[in-house]
């Protein structure tokens, strides 16, 4: 994979031949703070590729969560389009968009979100329940992603009885329990220590060796060096 420098940031495809997974086109976003308008992004244009990894950098505070959370029909777009394998989902029912990032999406948070009281198994378990798999296809899709991120001796522990980074790598196996053909990512290296950081990197290279498409929030640029593209986001815009 090739790296580009900070402030080079792509908003067309690296590869002539890849198709647009995930289109933005002139997306604003906007939040009332205290009866002052929050302009979070300001007509955002941005193309990303199938099977690439990119990573959104900048200062905090200047919109690359918002955007993320755009791209994963987490939040709508006070105005434009977000359209995402195919599909407007700017335009779709909550119901409708609920379905779809079940199914379509996986997401990684900076804080792992995963629910403590339950076990590694059933934590994964969880999103697939949600998606109608049997119980059948849910221990073994499990069992399966379990083995792949190292925790398959973790099964039956409580989630609040790992380390930080064994949170993060059940929650980067929750994220795939569905087979999604968009892994996005927030800050998923945020909390972690040098090592931790390094196993949850090594997984996400394996992912993109793959073919998945990833799509990663960071801070840091010797992070952001491992992706494909690196797209610079600041007050709201995507700096070309």
């Amino acid at each position: 994979m090739s790296s580009a420098p900070m402030g080079a940031a792509i908003t067309g495809g690296t590869t002539a031949a890849r198709e647009h997974v995930m289109t933005v086109r002139d997306a604003h976003k906007t939040y009332e703070g205290r009866g002052v308008p929050v302009h979070a992004l300001r007509g955002v244009d941005l193309d990303i590729d199938t099977g690439s990894f990119t990573c959104l950098i900048g200062p905090s505070g200047h919109g690359k969560s918002t955007l993320l959370h755009l791209l994963g029909g987490l939040d709508r777009p006070s105005s434009g389009s977000v359209t995402v394998l195919g599909e407007h989902i700017e335009r779709m029912s909550d119901a409708q968009l609920a379905r779809f990032r079940a199914h379509r999406i996986g997401f990684v948070f900076q804080f792992f979100n995963l629910l403590k009281g339950l076990t590694v198994a059933e934590n994964v378990q969880l999103a697939m329940s949600f998606a109608g798999a049997s119980a059948r296809e849910q221990r073994s899709r499990t069992d399966e992603l379990l083995a792949s991120v190292g925790l398959s001796a973790k099964r039956d522990a409580r989630a609040n009885e790992l380390s930080g980074g064994q949170m993060q790598r059940v929650a980067i196996a929750r994220a795939l329990a569905n087979d999604p053909e968009v892994l996005l990512l927030d800050e998923p290296t945020g909390n972690l220590d040098s090592a931790s950081e390094s196993e949850v990197l090594g997984i996400l290279d394996g992912l993109h060796a793959e073919g998945r498409t990833i799509v990663m929030v960071t801070h840091s640029l010797e992070i952001a060096a491992r992706a494909e593209r690196i797209v610079e986001v600041h007050d709201g815009r995507v700096l070309a």
